[in-house]
């Protein structure tokens, strides 16, 4: 491989990981200033985009138990960031979204970083670019999600009583 591909890669792959990294911290300081953990806080993102869903279809996108679900619906509802509604079609389910309330804190926060970075990123790249950046993120998030399954079926080792334990590589 050239000199050149190699130093470009190893850029990109710098970059991804930094881009990764400073998402994170982003969403942790959200998660704070919401007052919830990180996986309530993607819980909540899913909510926002999808505007409702089941709890089976929220335990399905993040890799949770029913248990775990139903424990943070409930830790989330009295908060007050979600409500339960009956399901239109199916008497034995509910449909979760979160509150108007929610929704306002929650824009708030997050309205200044996206008008500036849609400002900023539009200013910089031509849509041929961007439609190049979006095709990138689709096929990394695709990846990403692949390997996550992936994981999910992996059992955690255990260490005593049980529990879950650190994971070796």
């Amino acid at each position: 491989m050239p000199k050149e591909t190699e130093s470009i890669r190893a850029a990109l792959g710098r970059a991804v990981q930094a881009y990764q990294g400073a998402v994170d911290d982003f969403d942790r300081e959200v998660a704070r200033l919401l007052g919830v953990n990180e996986t309530d806080l993607r819980c909540l993102e899913l909510l926002l985009s999808a505007e409702r869903a089941t709890p089976g279809e929220l335990g399905g996108r993040l890799g949770l138990s029913t248990g775990s679900v139903t424990a943070m619906i409930d830790r989330l509802e009295k908060r007050g960031h979600l409500a339960r509604t009956p399901h239109p079609t199916d008497r034995r389910s509910t449909l979760v979204q979160v509150t108007p309330e929610f929704q306002e804190r929650a824009r708030a926060l997050m309205t200044p970083f996206v008008e500036d970075s849609a400002a900023q990123v539009y200013a910089r790249y031509d849509d041929e670019q961007l439609a190049l950046v979006a095709d990138f993120l689709d096929f990394n998030r695709e990846l990403q999600e692949r390997h996550t399954e992936r994981l999910r079926a992996v059992a955690a080792p255990k260490c005593g009583r049980g529990r879950p334990g650190p994971v070796s590589t």
